[in-house]
């Protein structure tokens, strides 16, 4: 029955027959390529340096150095940088730190090696490597599982058995909202530049999805892909619409969730620049909007919101990788974003409560302010209250990893204070919905991993990644049925436990 099945959903969702053509002809190989040509030319002279970073002087040389030399940061926490660099770069960006720093530094993925982890991440089994490497810089990720467990629905389903093009989603997402018109509905939050749909779910036993009138919606929103090769949060957010979807009716907890609040699951933000990740770049972040310079396209979306745009430094040079544009909500997609939100509240009766943006990867739940943290928000002990509580949720969920809570502006900390950021803040969504939107629970979320494979995380956590987030979403709406007054804490349906 499972081979019947899988046949037929594959049909539905128009998989090729010929597993190499998923990603579109340019990255078809035979099946004796180990590593393709494509990926090597591109890439194979790429690697990932992390810089363990201690002062303010480093910090500082770092940020400068990164800007002239147009480097592609990866990820920043209190402890370390990761940037992408080509080999005959490095001897430049060493010469411009300070020496305390030329050899704080170790290569990521030595054992793969960026082309390989690369073509690792598409969908061709004939291009994996049989044996992944075992090493692990950093043993906090050492528990995660390579073989998916057959658990559930989620868990068996063939669309979560890897990554998926754009070209798969939407009609995986027309497809549920067919099969499940009581609780799903489709909605457009706008166009892309490149004229692509940004899709959303609308899931929640609501009058809106019968077209009845309603009072003011209590709705949360799950947002994921606002950089294109962040794959991991386009595929979870995907995987918490498909749980929430079908749980309606089999638990007792979701049926309430679903009937106090709306869920709004908006898998790719960004489609223009997802797409361009699966035909030309894997590791492109921004969308594909041009510029003032013609050879380097895009803007950064989570830099393009005007709440702050810019922070204390705008990035004015359109090859920066966290370019915002010219002047905020120049990125079409925020624009449309932004559109869509306040269309929402100020014409629809929708009151959005909380809002989860799903990134990669560090492993952080972070809360507002990212443009600085000079000023706390107005709510923070209540914002650290509750992401408290999903780091311990993810924790506790089964093959749970650590997640740190800190404000979103902490780029660099340590004992002594806050260091300089290695880029700006300001213009981020999370700081423009909760200071402009006022919805009073905004967080950003980091999912895996820590540095081991980034933003090349293998497809055998996808499901351990959305399964840890489905607990921690669960206790989001836990928490704010509390706070809505539907459940008190005396409630066994809903009783919680500490989030320390």
């Amino acid at each position: 029955w499972r081979s019947v099945s899988d046949s037929i959903i594959s049909a539905i969702w128009g998989y090729p027959k010929d597993p190499t053509q998923t990603a579109g002809k340019d990255f078809a190989r035979s099946k004796g390529d180990d590593v393709a040509s494509k990926f090597l030319a591109r890439y194979g002279q790429d690697m990932v340096l992390r810089f363990n970073v201690t002062t303010a002087e480093e910090a500082v040389a770092l940020a400068e150095a990164s800007n002239v030399l147009f480097l592609d940061v990866w990820a920043f926490t209190e402890d370390w940088v990761d940037i992408r660099i080509a080999k005959d770069v490095v001897p430049s960006l060493l010469g411009l730190l300070p020496k305390s720093l030329q050899h704080a530094h170790s290569p990521l993925m030595f054992d793969l090696g960026l082309a390989r982890a690369i073509s690792n991440s598409y969908p061709f089994p004939s291009a994996r490597d049989p044996t992944p490497p075992q090493h692990d810089t950093h043993p906090s990720t050492n528990t995660f599982r390579l073989s998916l467990e057959q658990r559930g629905p989620q868990e068996s389903n063939i669309f979560f058995s890897d990554y998926q093009p754009l070209s798969v989603i939407h009609p995986w997402m027309r497809l549920l909202a067919s099969l499940f018109p009581t609780h799903v509905r489709l909605v457009s939050i706008g166009t892309s530049y490149e004229g692509r749909d940004i899709l959303a779910m609308r899931v929640g036993v609501h009058p809106t999805n019968n077209e009845k009138a309603a009072g003011p919606r209590k709705t949360i929103i799950i947002s994921g892909g606002t950089h294109a090769r962040e794959w991991i949060g386009t595929s979870t957010v995907n995987y918490l619409a498909y749980s929430l979807v079908t749980s309606y009716g089999k638990s007792s907890v979701w049926n309430s969730l679903l009937e106090a609040f709306d869920w709004v699951f908006i898998p790719t933000l960004n489609p223009d620049g997802y797409v361009y990740t699966w035909e030309n770049d894997r590791l492109w972040r921004k969308n594909r909007q041009p510029t003032s310079l013609r050879f380097c396209k895009g803007i950064d979306l989570d830099r393009s919101w005007s709440f702050q745009w810019g922070g204390d430094a705008p990035q004015m040079n359109p090859c920066s990788e966290s370019y915002g544009g010219e002047e905020p909500f120049d990125a079409v997609e925020a624009q449309a974003f932004r559109d869509w939100a306040k269309n929402e509240t100020e014409n629809s009766g929708v009151e959005f409560v909380g809002i989860i943006d799903l990134h990669s990867y560090s492993q952080e739940v972070l809360y507002p302010y990212s443009y600085t943290c000079a000023t706390p928000p107005p709510t923070l002990e209540n914002l650290q209250e509750l992401a408290l509580g999903l780091a311990k949720a993810i924790r506790l969920a089964k093959d749970g990893q650590a997640y740190t809570v800190r404000a979103a502006c902490e780029g660099n900390v340590n004992a002594g204070g806050i260091l300089p950021r290695i880029e700006s803040g300001g213009g981020s969504a999370l700081d423009w919905f909760y200071h402009e939107l006022g919805v009073r629970y905004a967080y950003q979320i980091r999912l895996r991993d820590t540095g081991s494979y980034g933003f090349l995380l293998p497809k055998e956590n996808i499901v351990p990644t959305g399964r840890e987030m489905l607990d921690a979403m669960e206790f989001f709406g836990r928490y704010m049925l509390r706070i809505a007054g539907v459940a008190s804490d005396t409630d066994s349906t809903f009783r919680e436990t500490s989030p320390s």
